[in-house]
């Protein structure tokens, strides 16, 4: 069975009116709206104990989907009753049901009737399982929880907030050191995993670009100073011509001068380190070749002047 072979959304559900399977037909019209999804679905006769062992045995050992749809309609009304618990995330709760029927689909595909258990039990896991990960996908535009561990943090942490602030009577938004540290206690994690977490919990989305209407014209958005240019492709051709002008081209233009004038515009300014230091005065290389200071700059002059000319192809 297909991870969507059976997914009913509200508006794919249909209306079942009979009270037993007898009577149920498994080609669903179309509804119109949520309420009339609801109502169907809470039709739809329950499976006793046996009915459900046979429909799960048909499934494993033969691939009967007839068996797997009456699985699957007769535990609908358990993922509304779950989507209910997550409405407060600001998310349609017609999503929450879609997500939650693809969670019932796979505990569905992977129940096995020899656990000793009913449907219902195993499937809880699965359906919450799915509308969490749908929750932490869209109810920010950057996801907050990646791990396992913060993915619990975050919905344990959550409703932990609103009931502190239940008992307090208070809209407070951050909570106080003692409330972090008992909150870490009881979830037995740490203390600052509790405090990144209600950070993310507590931030907002915000727009990279445009500007809001009411900035200045001064103002910067975000993107302005976030924006990473150095992967820019004029920024990237710019540092190649940077590195062949370094490498290849200044090899190739001090091959050009007299072993004097290479010696000394590598002394003067290439033999330094990566902060411009080392590098010898004139006076210490006049020094080394026995002349004045004024004749090693006159050297220097010349050599620069050709070596410009040389690299001018390069920087064409």
């Amino acid at each position: 069975m297909s991870a969507t072979s059976f997914a009913l959304a509200p508006s794919a559900a249909a209306t079942l009116p009979a009270a037993s399977w007898s009577s149920t037909s498994l080609t669903l019209p179309p509804l119109g709206n949520l309420d009339a999804y609801i109502s169907a679905v809470n039709r739809i006769p329950m499976l006793s104990a046996e009915e459900e062992r046979e429909c799960a045995r048909r499934l494993r050992e033969r691939g009967d989907l007839e068996a797997a749809a009456k699985l699957v309609l007769s535990h609908l009304r358990l993922v509304v009753a779950i989507s209910r618990q997550y409405l407060g995330y600001g998310l349609p709760q017609a999503d929450l049901i879609q997500e939650g029927n693809i969670g019932l689909m796979k505990a569905v595909r992977r129940f096995d009737p020899a656990l000793g258990v009913r449907l219902v039990s195993y499937a809880v896991h699965w359906i919450k399982a799915e509308i969490h990960e749908f929750i932490l996908r869209n109810w920010r535009m950057v996801k907050v929880a990646t791990t396992k561990a913060q993915r619990k943090l975050f919905f344990n942490l959550r409703s932990l907030k609103n009931g502190l602030k239940a008992d307090a009577a208070e809209t407070r938004e951050r909570l106080s050191p003692a409330e972090i540290d008992a909150i870490a206690r009881d979830l037995n994690v740490r203390r600052e995993d509790v405090v990144e977490m209600e950070a993310r919990l507590s931030g907002a989305d915000v727009a990279l670009d445009p500007l809001p209407a009411d900035e200045g014209e001064d103002a910067l958005a975000p993107i302005a100073y976030l924006a990473d240019h150095r992967h820019e492709p004029t920024e990237v051709l710019a540092a190649r011509e940077r590195e062949r002008l370094a490498t290849d081209g200044i090899e190739q233009a001090l091959a050009q001068l007299d072993e004097r004038s290479r010696r000394i515009i590598r002394a003067r300014w290439l033999d330094v380190d990566e902060n411009g230091q080392g590098g010898k005065t004139l006076q210490e290389l006049a020094d080394e070749y026995g002349v004045s200071a004024e004749r090693i700059r006159q050297i220097e002059a010349a050599a620069l002047k050709k070596l410009r000319k040389a690299l001018e192809p390069y920087a064409a």
